[in-house]
């Protein structure tokens, strides 16, 4: 629900919350319609009204359109620039439910041998195909993607009592943490029972131990955005064009 992004999430879902006058979620669909994704489930929950009056009016909210009144009453989209080829299922899948148990409400409309994951509020400059190239190689039921993310601290570097380098939030050097952009075998979807709870304590966990959980290692920016100030920072990167992100012509 973004309570740490009580801002902009008392009135909107957070994968609503807009970079650089678009939401969240369409940056993170964007990066992954530039590897060739194009069909998109997306598991809601709270304020999914907010997410399925954003895709029925999609068209019109970035094109100009004509309104035809009447007994012939219709709508025509006139391209004013790049339309999206994409094809999106919008599933409720609960007000308070996990993220295992979203996967398993919505397996429904996924098809096909393998299907891919990722959360609501995290992008980064990472080609979804590079991923899935890691995945099949493994031979794996299941990767993630293991990121570094920003401290909240400046690092200092101390010598003989002296700072001898002060770097301000720099990039991890140690330690990885998932970042989504995870991509799972067909077969594994039968491990998602009702009331399975967190996909993170629960499916990961077990994959792990049976040595069925590969990784892709990504060294390149990476960014979540939980607090005001991660959203202000992903804001101002968008404004200044230095949106690392933004993958995509």
């Amino acid at each position: 629900m973004g309570t740490r992004l009580r801002e902009e999430t008392t009135a909107i879902p957070k994968p609503m919350v807009s970079i650089g006058g678009r939401p969240i979620l369409w940056h993170i669909m964007k990066i992954y319609a530039h590897a060739g994704f194009n069909e998109f489930v997306l598991c809601l929950g709270y304020k999914s009204e907010v997410i399925k009056d954003y895709f029925l009016n999609f068209d019109s909210r970035h094109h100009d359109f004509t309104v035809r009144l009447g007994p012939l009453s219709g709508m025509t989209i006139h391209s004013t620039g790049a339309r999206e080829e994409w094809t999106v299922t919008l599933a409720d899948t609960g007000l308070s439910s996990q993220t295992g148990d979203r996967i398993g409400i919505a397996k429904r409309y996924l098809d096909g041998d393998r299907f891919l994951v990722t959360y609501g509020d995290g992008v980064a400059d990472i080609d979804v195909r590079d991923v899935l190239a890691t995945h099949k190689k493994s031979g794996k039921l299941a990767t993630v993607t293991a990121v570094r993310p920003s401290s909240r601290f400046g690092e200092l570097s101390i010598a003989e009592g002296m700072v001898s380098s002060f770097q301000e939030k720099p990039q991890v050097g140690e330690g990885w943490i998932n970042g989504g952009f995870m991509v799972f075998e067909r077969e594994v979807l039968e491990r998602f029972s009702p009331g399975i709870g967190s996909l993170e304590n629960g499916v990961l966990v077990e994959l792990a131990k049976e040595g069925q959980l590969a990784v892709h290692q990504h060294g390149g920016f990476w960014q979540c955005m939980d607090t005001y100030r991660e959203m202000k920072l992903l804001e101002d990167l968008w404004e200044s064009q230095e949106a690392a992100w933004k993958i995509w012509r």
